[in-house]
């Protein structure tokens, strides 16, 4: 599979023979010592459940879902991944991070199969971002080792494992080594206390934002009705409302599946849906163009 850390993916793969243990760190922390991951897949949480932002959290799939999810149930897939080769220049990878909003890149050789480990942005703005200096990029220099699974590993066992070793990005890792999709840490928690708002999510009570006239920025849960208003005429016929209340719903009744990011949904009044952010289950964040800029483009 080329260069990787000595061991990475053994190590990975022999913990998925093992049990989540049950010493202190980072689900006892949130949940507190009540909570207890059985190996069949069933949990046991203290009836007080802590709360995040004022909500309480919900003991249904919780933390069951550690045993229960395979990697590559909720693995970002292969065409999906976003990365860059270890020659690129420092304009083109800061475009990348423009573009994309994310904060951390696998890097290759040659291909994606031959992974090197993952350039975060906060080392690039410390190297880079700071001086007028324009010393060549050294990719290389920025480098941070990546962790390596099989697809079926228990989410459980790699979330202990990006634990330990204070790693937070793993490529799933066919059977004849070849990358078959990637997984952050924020992947797997979302599988517990469901979606983690980062620094590039709309705020909590705003579904959208104009990015420039006719273009605007939406969560996928942005309701239709309310959308509809901001726009001046509606997306959805007056029967179907009751069927499709949010951006994110109309979209996947467009496309018939739920569709990956990058891809551009037509609607039949002209306007464009584009995929911002989407994992295989459901579309998070998208680019709405309305008729006029979706001519011009």
């Amino acid at each position: 599979m080329g260069e990787t850390s000595d061991g990475s993916l053994i190590a990975a793969q022999s913990a998925q023979q093992g049990k989540i243990q049950s010493k202190p760190g980072f689900l006892e922390r949130l949940f507190g010592s009540d909570a207890e991951t059985k190996a069949n897949g069933r949990s046991r949480v203290g009836a007080n459940l802590p709360e995040i932002n004022g909500h309480s959290l919900s003991p249904v799939g919780g933390i069951g879902n550690l045993n229960r999810f395979k990697v590559q149930d909720v693995a970002l897939p292969r065409a999906e991944i976003i990365s860059v080769p270890l020659d690129i220049g420092l304009d083109d990878l800061v475009q990348v991070f423009r573009e994309n909003g994310l904060t951390r890149l696998p890097v290759f050789k040659e291909t994606l199969d031959r992974p090197l480990g993952f350039v975060h942005l906060k080392d690039l703005a410390l190297q880079h971002g700071f001086s007028n200096d324009k010393h060549p990029l050294d990719l290389s220099s920025m480098l941070r080792p990546l962790l390596f699974a099989p697809p079926s590993m228990p989410i459980g066992v790699l979330l202990q494992k990006m634990q330990t070793d204070r790693i937070h990005m793993a490529l799933v890792i066919d059977e004849y080594g070849g990358v078959d999709g990637l997984v952050t840490i924020e992947d797997l928690i979302e599988q517990v206390i469901g979606e983690i708002e980062d620094e590039h999510d709309l705020e909590e009570d705003t579904y959208w934002s104009v990015e420039k006239p006719g273009t605007y920025l939406c969560l996928a849960k942005t309701p239709l009705e309310d959308f509809d208003v901001e726009i001046g005429f509606q997306l959805v016929d007056p029967k179907d409302e009751e069927e499709i209340e949010t951006l994110g719903g109309l979209v996947t009744l467009l496309a018939g599946r739920v569709p990956v990011r990058g891809e551009v949904i037509p609607h039949e009044s002209g306007v464009e849906f584009e995929i911002l952010d989407a994992d295989p289950r459901r579309i998070k964040r998208l680019r709405v163009v309305l008729p006029s800029e979706a001519k011009a483009k």
